[in-house]
């Protein structure tokens, strides 16, 4: 008996945002398939690729990123180091300085060097906050003013501040919102009709769904990626259909088999290896599941998932 493939292909599709100007802006988004299944349809726009950096430059840092940095004398020359590595389709600028329980930087201080990286490079632009909701709906206000017509996406509004940083983001100064919620489809559904009833279009929305290392209660994050991709496409659900962009750096990076010392644990090996493979892991798992973009950190991390997507897209 002959097999007959059933196609996948819907009549929905994710919305399709663009970040950045001019000839390096990118789109993510736009599918009405699954992830990698250019059996069913051509694949619209392949995921995006986007190294991080921070404020705090290369303190707290591993050796191994202060080495590949070597030689940069401020965020600003990291930031136009960062844009040449192999496969980096975006810049995001985290700002953890701000954090009021740790650095505390002025805002000031940090709109400035946002304003100055978004001038010193051509690449598309992601501005993530402090992870303090209070700060970062000051913060992230005043870095969507001083970046008026750079296009940026801004992370994150969530609920406890969509209002703020939407209506800054969203509605005063044109730019793209990332919308923040925490593994749980109904909570990203919810925060997204939040910001629609605000009045920002869905399409200048990315949603951050949440994400962690592979192995930490990685099946709630892939679950709740597949479920929001299957409304988006197969119910056709138009408070989903935003594309999913998820940094992978932070959670990759702080787990132990990505931080435990040589010394302390030998039988492990190389410490960057382990880095590296944690975050190639993860960032490949998320793809293949929903996310249209990720954040991530070391260059050979960045290579091998661009590497990636170019096979299978």
């Amino acid at each position: 008996m002959p097999f007959n493939a059933k196609s996948m292909k819907f009549n929905a599709n994710i919305n399709a945002v663009e970040i950045g100007t001019g000839d390096k802006a990118i789109t993510i988004g736009g599918e009405n398939t699954f992830p990698f299944y250019t059996f069913d349809a051509p694949t619209v726009n392949a995921p995006k690729v986007g190294i991080e950096i921070s404020d705090m430059g290369l303190e707290g840092e591993p050796e191994c990123i202060k080495a590949i940095y070597a030689g940069c004398e401020s965020v600003v020359d990291m930031a136009k180091k960062a844009v040449t590595f192999e496969g980096v389709d975006f810049l995001a600028l985290k700002l953890e300085g701000g954090d009021p329980n740790g650095e505390n930087k002025p805002t000031e201080e940090l709109v400035e060097l946002a304003k100055a990286v978004a001038d010193a490079v051509d690449a598309p632009l992601v501005i993530e906050g402090c992870k303090n909701v209070e700060k970062d709906a000051e913060l992230l206000s005043k870095c969507a003013e001083a970046l008026q017509g750079k296009n940026v996406l801004l992370m994150s509004s969530k609920e406890e501040n969509y209002k703020a940083v939407g209506a800054a983001a969203g509605l005063a100064y044109n730019q793209k919102v990332g919308a923040e919620s925490s593994v749980d489809i109904n909570l990203a559904k919810q925060l997204n009709v939040l910001l629609s009833q605000l009045g920002v279009n869905s399409q200048a929305v990315v949603m951050n769904v949440g994400s962690a290392a592979a192995g930490y209660g990685f099946e709630y994050v892939i679950s709740t990626m597949d479920r929001i991709k299957a409304a988006a496409l197969q119910q056709g659900d138009n408070t989903l259909q935003m594309p999913i962009i998820t940094p992978v750096a932070g959670d990759a990076w702080g787990v132990k088999e990505a931080s435990a010392s040589e010394a302390d644990i030998p039988e492990w090996g190389d410490v960057e290896s382990r880095a590296i493979d944690m975050e190639v892991t993860t960032a490949a798992a998320v793809l293949a599941s929903a996310s249209d973009a990720v954040i991530l950190k070391h260059p050979v991390s960045v290579a091998t998932i661009s590497k990636m997507i170019k096979e299978l897209a």
